[in-house]
C-alpha cells in the first residue's frame, strides 16, 4: 500500500505557545467571573475538555515506547500536560533535580554553584553560591526558582538553603599592594 502524504501541519514556537497559555487564563478568568447562569456551564464544559483530552494524553503514554516516553517529558508544553493531567511519570523531585543540573554549569562558569537539597510539602531547597555582588546572587536565584517551577509546576516553590555562602570577587585595594610598612624605628 503506498505511503500517502500528511499534510504539512503548522507548529507554533514557544513565544506563541506562551502567548495563547496567557489569553486562555485571560478568558477562564472573564468567564469564572462572568454573571448568569451559563458560566457554570462554561466552566464544566472547559473541565471536562480537559478531562477527556488528559485521557487521550494517558493513553498515548501509556502505548508509547520510552525514547517517545522521553521526548514527550523533556517537550516544556507536553510536559506541563503530563503534570496538569496528573500523569507525568518522572516525579517532581527528580524534575527539579533536572531543571539545577541544567543550570549548574552556566552557574559554575561564572564562579557559583547550585545544587538542590531536596524537596519537602512541595517546595525545592537549593544551595546556592553566587560570584559576585547581591543582585547576581537574587538574579541567580529567581533563574533557579523559574527553571525549577518549569519542569515542576506543581511545586508550590523554591527556598534557598542557609550555608550557600556567596562567593565574592578577589578584589585587592591597589593600596595595600604599593604601600609598603615603614621599617622598625621609621615614622609612618
Amino acid at each position: 500500500m503506498p505511503e500517502t502524504a500528511r499534510p504539512e501541519t503548522v507548529r507554533l514556537d514557544e513565544t506563541t505557545v506562551a502567548e495563547r497559555l496567557s489569553r486562555l487564563d485571560l478568558l477562564l478568568e472573564q468567564i469564572e467571573g462572568a454573571p448568569g447562569p451559563m458560566t457554570g456551564a462554561a466552566i464544566e464544559a472547559v473541565q471536562v475538555l480537559a478531562a477527556v483530552y488528559g485521557e487521550a494524553l494517558a493513553r498515548v503514554l501509556e502505548a508509547a515506547d520510552v525514547s517517545l516516553v522521553e521526548r514527550m517529558t523533556d517537550d516544556l508544553l507536553v510536559g506541563h500536560l503530563l503534570v496538569l493531567h496528573g500523569i507525568h511519570p518522572e516525579p517532581p523531585e527528580r524534575r527539579a533535580a533536572r531543571a539545577v543540573e541544567g543550570l549548574r554549569p552556566s552557574v559554575q562558569e561564572r564562579g557559583g554553584d547550585v545544587e538542590l537539597t531536596g524537596v519537602e510539602a512541595g517546595v525545592a531547597r537549593v544551595r546556592l553560591a553566587a560570584k559576585g555582588c547581591g543582585s547576581s546572587s537574587a538574579d541567580l536565584e529567581e533563574a533557579v526558582r523559574e527553571a525549577v517551577l518549569a519542569l515542576a509546576p506543581e511545586l508550590s516553590g523554591v527556598e534557598r538553603e542557609p550555608g550557600g555562602e556567596e562567593r565574592r570577587s578577589a578584589f585587592v585595594p591597589l593600596d595595600s599592594l604599593t604601600l609598603r610598612p615603614a621599617p622598625a624605628g621609621e615614622p609612618a
